[in-house]
C-alpha cells in the first residue's frame, strides 16, 4: 500500500480537487483506492455524495481499528472507497498531543486497512500542525498544488523548511505542480519560471489551469473526468496523475 497526501499549508489552492481527481484516476487505472478525508469541512466526501462519518467520533480514528474500517464507504465508482470526515476531526491535534508517539498515530491507523488497498489518498487540512507531522511521517509521496503567486511561493518555502527542520521528513517526498494557472497573467508566468528554476527536482511539468469546469465539480459532485473528459482541466489532472505515477515507479526502483 502506498500513501499519497494531497497537502498544502495554504488554503484555496485546489488541494481537494486534486485529491478527488487523483483518486478517480488511480481507481480507473485499476488500483484499489481509499480516499481518506482528514479535513473537518468534509469537501472530498461531499464531492462523492457522502454524508459526514458518524462512527469515527473523538479519538476513535486513531484508537479503534474496527470502527475505522466500518466508517469506510463505497463510492459510485469501481475500486474507489471513501472515508468521509466529520467536525470532530477539527480536534485531531488535541487528541494526538495526548497520545503516546502522537506523531506516528496516523500511520498506525492506516496500517489497519493496508491489505485492502493499493493506494490511500489523504485530503489534508491546510495547516502546519501535529496532524501535518503525522501526514509527513506516514506518506510515501506528498502532492502539493501551488498557485503561481508570490504568497504561494513563500508558503512553499515554509513547507520545505518545516519538513527539513521540524517534521524530520524527506523533502524528496514532495511532488509539486502549479494549480489555477492563468498564463495571461505575467505574474503567473514569471513565478512559475522562477520556482521551477529554484526547485527543479520538486516540480513536475503538469499544470492545472484556472477553470470553471473544476468549480463545477461542486454542482456535479463528481471528478472532472466524469462530466468534462475532453476539456483542458480533465486532461491536466490526467497529466498530474501520469507524472505522479512515473515518479512513484521511479522511486520504487
Amino acid at each position: 500500500m502506498k500513501i499519497i497526501a494531497c497537502y498544502s499549508n495554504k488554503g484555496g489552492v485546489g488541494k481537494t480537487a486534486t485529491a478527488v481527481n487523483l483518486a478517480y484516476a488511480f481507481a480507473k487505472a485499476g488500483a484499489r483506492v481509499l480516499l481518506c478525508d482528514l479535513d473537518p469541512q468534509g469537501a472530498s466526501g461531499f464531492y462523492f455524495r457522502m454524508k459526514p462519518s458518524k462512527r469515527l467520533l473523538d479519538e476513535a480514528f486513531f484508537k479503534d481499528v474496527e470502527r475505522f474500517a466500518k466508517a469506510i464507504r463505497g463510492s459510485d465508482f469501481d475500486n474507489l472507497d471513501i472515508l468521509p470526515a466529520n467536525l470532530t476531526f477539527r480536534d485531531f491535534d488535541i487528541y494526538l498531543s495526548r497520545m503516546k508517539h502522537g506523531n506516528a498515530r496516523l500511520g498506525k491507523s492506516l496500517k489497519g486497512v493496508a491489505s485492502d488497498y493499493d493506494i490511500v489518498l489523504l485530503d489534508c487540512p491546510p495547516n502546519i500542525s501535529m496532524l501535518a507531522e503525522n501526514v509527513f511521517q506516514a506518506a510515501d509521496h506528498i502532492i502539493v498544488p501551488v498557485i503561481p503567486t508570490t504568497l504561494s511561493e513563500r508558503t512553499f518555502e515554509q513547507l520545505l523548511d518545516f519538513i527539513d527542520e521540524q517534521a524530520k521528513s524527506d523533502r524528496k517526498k514532495i511532488v509539486a505542480f502549479f494549480s489555477m494557472v492563468q498564463k495571461q497573467k505575467t505574474l503567473h508566468v514569471e513565478t512559475m519560471a522562477r520556482m521551477r528554476d529554484t526547485y527543479p527536482e520538486r516540480f513536475i511539468s503538469a499544470e492545472v489551469p484556472f477553470s470553471t469546469d473544476i468549480e463545477r465539480m461542486g454542482t456535479h459532485r463528481a471528478p472532472v473526468a466524469t462530466f468534462a473528459a475532453a476539456r483542458p482541466s480533465a486532461k491536466a489532472y490526467d497529466d498530474v496523475y501520469r507524472e505522479l505515477r512515473e515518479h512513484m515507479d521511479k522511486e520504487g526502483k
